[in-house]
């Protein structure tokens, strides 16, 4: 019976924690945390965690427990990550799933074996593991199995992961920490140099996801914002358009592109004509930006698209290796 057998696909990123099954959304927050420092507890996880960063006392903090696309808080990861397994599958866990964790590309083994035994604390009864453009994929019917080229580029909110496919498994690739969380902190950086205003990064989030573009747009949007005045100190109204975050954004967008050359330089030539002719995929939460394929469509001369469902793309790839682990054999890794 299905129920005795669960098997489920795990995006374990920086930003979000996403699950799915088979093809089905179960569950997707904010891989974030508040605890209690003195006690060490975890408090609130997920959506409401956010909604707490910078607005909580000195006595809790809220943490994201991944830096980089790995673990850097191992405990706390291992709590979220078992809260929300068990609102997917009910606190009473007589039948323990089966779980594919998705992992970037280039980490080290012991940063791998802190993901798996994250994995097995969950009480889960076989943990996998999966290179998540690999998954990413597989979650968008890329086709990896033949031995044809094919490129995608994940863009997340820690890491951007470029890699080339074929015969499902990765051929070149590609790691670089400039990433959604680097857009913020260009936001951030540009606002307090041209206005003297200090914001926070959930503010330059907002700012990025109303506003923001890769490139210049016909219609400029505007948007209100409140800081801090840094010479002052005081509440300060500013309003910063479109073109202020295009300006934002170029260096570490030219960062993010330069990740993708350095794959293709050292892509095979038969491979470059496929992903000529087929384009770059792209997925990640920040492949949400306004106008990034048009970017990086010119910027590497190859036709750049965004998939179909690219927040969860790598947790669906993941939820249906798992269910197909003879066919991906070589390139799920098992402890």
């Amino acid at each position: 019976m299905a129920f005795l057998s669960r098997e489920l696909g795990i995006d374990l990123g920086t930003m979000n924690l996403v699950i799915t099954e088979g093809r089905q959304l179960l569950l997707q927050e904010p891989t974030i945390a508040a605890i209690i420092i003195e006690e060490l507890k975890m408090v609130e996880w997920g959506q409401a965690a956010k909604d707490m960063m910078g607005r909580v006392p000195d006595t809790i903090e809220v943490v994201q427990p991944l830096r980089n696309g790995v673990i850097a808080e191992y405990e706390i990861t291992e709590n979220l990550l078992r809260f929300s397994i068990q609102k997917v599958c009910g606190t009473m866990l007589v039948f323990r799933p089966r779980i594919l964790i998705t992992i970037p590309c280039g980490i080290t083994s012991v940063e791998r074996r802190a993901v798996h035994e994250v994995g097995l604390g969950t009480s889960s009864r076989e943990v996998f593991l999966m290179e998540q453009p690999l998954a990413a994929a597989i979650g968008v019917d890329l086709p990896i199995s033949t031995p044809s080229g094919n490129m995608i580029i994940c863009l997340g909110g820690g890491l951007t992961q470029a890699a080339v496919l074929a015969m499902n498994s990765v051929v070149t690739s590609e790691t670089s920490q400039v990433a959604g969380l680097r857009l913020d902190e260009a936001i951030q950086s540009y606002v307090r140099k041209k206005y003297g205003i200090i914001i926070g990064q959930p503010t330059a989030e907002q700012i990025k996801i109303r506003i923001g573009s890769a490139v210049q747009v016909e219609q400029p949007q505007s948007m209100e914002i409140q800081g801090q005045d840094q010479v002052s100190g005081l509440p300060k109204p500013v309003l910063l358009t479109t073109d202020d975050i295009v300006d934002a954004l170029q260096d570490p967008l030219e960062d993010i592109a330069g990740t993708a050359r350095k794959v293709l330089e050292k892509t095979p030539p038969e491979l470059i004509s496929d992903i000529i002719d087929r384009g770059v995929a792209l997925c990640g939460g920040t492949s949400l930006l306004r106008g990034i394929d048009k970017y990086l469509t010119k910027t590497l001369g190859i036709p750049a698209y965004m998939v179909d469902e690219p927040t969860i793309c790598t947790a669906l790839g993941a939820s249906k290796a798992i269910t197909m682990r003879e066919v991906y054999r070589r390139s799920i890794i098992q402890g």
